[in-house]
């Protein structure tokens, strides 16, 4: 199934409990603060059933079209084909929505290609993940996940010590219907225009942590499950044109919240089992199909500095500086460096699991590792091609009502380059992607997505074959020896 914009809007009107402070928010679809980012989402269905994109954005499997990022990889074509619909979803939002539909979708999707490891001596979950991602796959569902404990809430003895019950997420009773769940876990980002939530562990757990181990899938609506929402970034304005980024790319981020919530034992995909909590993410493809979406979404986000970079210089009269065009061949040839990143994981790729192939885990680790490291970098040299002339504008183009004023602003804010609106509308843009709040929330956002730093660099420490760089520099050392003594 190929779902449209509108079936997807009209399923998000499902009695889920949202909250932004104490406000309840009855219809995600129509409240100020989330129904422009929802038609963005609603547009992302919609484009798959469009000709320019239908082919890379389906496959077919027994007469049958599903969404690309549900494609078991086979064949480098198969991950080619990946790849590409990953572009093009990203295309779509400039890389500013990461957790769109295809991100969850490939974790789970990485998972099915190796399901034998759900089943344990305790558990069977094998057949439950297989069906999950059938359910998914059939559907055409959008998930999002919450796999984190909530920050600072991480060390038990803290609360046992109060008499206070540990916030975490944790499973606190099970019946023959299947087990209860409460707690808090983040960052369900994009929960509110998601289906279905998949709650888990990508943090290792302490061995006495069984209870938290706890990995499920549960609708937004289920009861006892509420969302509690960040300060919203689309409302500060009233058009696109002061706000291009803000109005309708705020993909959201909520902290999940369980009260006694029921799941399904035919939804629940690992229980009582610390370890194996976090191993389904490293010894499946699902951190590698799923950070390779992350990889190509900050690429399309790299295109857009690239070429903001560009035309701001261009603005300023400043791009034949020599200085600033050494800086314009470095944005460049950064943006270049994760597009090789990105395309040596297909042509280095792996052949695993058993009859399928992935994403070459040490290359995609690398660039995550790139991304998350010069997200900071890469705006600060726009922000400095920016200078000051991102304040020189006037608050909102809703100056140009006026016919006093914008005679004013059509006179004084030209320049030789640009005429006035056209240059507002650049600065406006470039001040969305540098200065603005939502800005910040992306610099955020790209720092800590994949987690910290240095969890990031122990997934490439754990992928690097040692014993062969030992073997490199023996090789060299086995070519001389001690001069002999005389």
């Amino acid at each position: 199934m190929i779902k449209t914009g509108d079936q997807h809007l009209n399923q998000l009107k499902d009695g889920r409990v949202v909250y932004i402070g104490d406000e309840k928010i009855n219809d995600v679809t129509i409240h100020p603060a989330f129904k422009n980012a929802a038609k963005t989402v609603a547009k992302l269905y919609d484009i798959k059933h469009q000709n320019k994109y239908k082919n890379e954005l389906t496959f077919e499997e027994n007469g049958e079209l599903f969404s690309s990022w549900f494609l078991q990889a086979k064949n480098k074509n198969d991950l080619r084909k990946r790849s590409v619909a990953h572009k093009i979803i990203a295309d779509q939002t400039s890389g500013m929505m990461g957790r769109s539909m295809d991100h969850v979708a490939s974790f789970v999707t990485g998972m099915s290609t190796n399901p034998d490891i759900f089943d344990t001596g305790k558990y069977k979950f094998k057949k439950n993940l297989l069906n999950y991602y059938n359910h998914m796959k059939s559907n055409d569902i959008f998930t999002s996940y919450a796999v984190v404990p909530p920050q600072a809430a991480r060390n038990p003895e803290f609360y046992q010590k109060q008499n206070l019950p540990i916030p975490t997420l944790s499973v606190i009773d099970e019946n023959d219907e299947g087990v209860v769940i409460s707690g808090m876990k983040m960052l369900a980002t994009s929960a509110v225009f998601a289906n279905e939530i998949w709650i888990g562990n990508l943090v290792p757990l302490a061995p006495d942590q069984i209870k938290q181990s706890i990995t499920c899938a549960i609708p937004c609506n289920i009861k006892g499950l509420s969302l509690w929402m960040r300060q919203p970034l689309s409302t500060h304005y009233d058009n696109q044109f002061d706000s291009p980024l803000s109005w309708n790319l705020d993909e959201t981020d909520v902290l999940v919240m369980c009260e006694n919530v029921l799941v399904p034992w035919d939804k629940i995909f690992v229980m009582d089992d610390a370890i194996l909590a976090r191993e389904i993410y490293i010894k499946t493809p699902a951190h590698c199909y799923g950070n390779h979406q992350a990889n190509v979404r900050y690429w399309s986000k790299m295109e857009l500095i690239t070429g903001l970079c560009n035309k701001v210089a261009k603005a300023t009269g400043a791009d034949q500086v020599p200085a600033v065009k050494e800086t314009l061949g470095k944005m460049s040839s950064m943006e270049a460096n994760l597009s090789g990143m990105i395309h040596g994981q297909i042509e280095a790729a792996e052949s695993w699991p058993k009859d399928h192939i992935t994403f070459n885990r040490r290359m995609m680790y690398a660039a995550l590792n790139w991304c998350t490291e010069n997200y900071t970098t890469i705006i600060d040299e726009l922000r400095t091609l920016c200078g000051g002339g991102v304040f020189q504008m006037p608050a909102s183009i809703n100056v140009v009502k006026n016919k006093k004023l914008k005679k004013e602003f059509e006179t004084y804010f030209q320049t030789p380059q640009m005429d006035a609106t056209s240059r507002m509308k650049l600065f406006k843009l470039a001040w969305d992607v540098v200065g603005s709040e939502f800005a910040g929330r992306q610099q955020q956002y790209e720092k800590f997505y994949a987690g910290a730093s240095f969890i990031i660099k122990n997934h490439s420490y754990r992928e690097t074959p040692w014993d062969y760089f030992d073997g490199v520099v023996d090789n060299v050392m086995d070519k001389y020896d001690p001069p002999k003594q005389n």
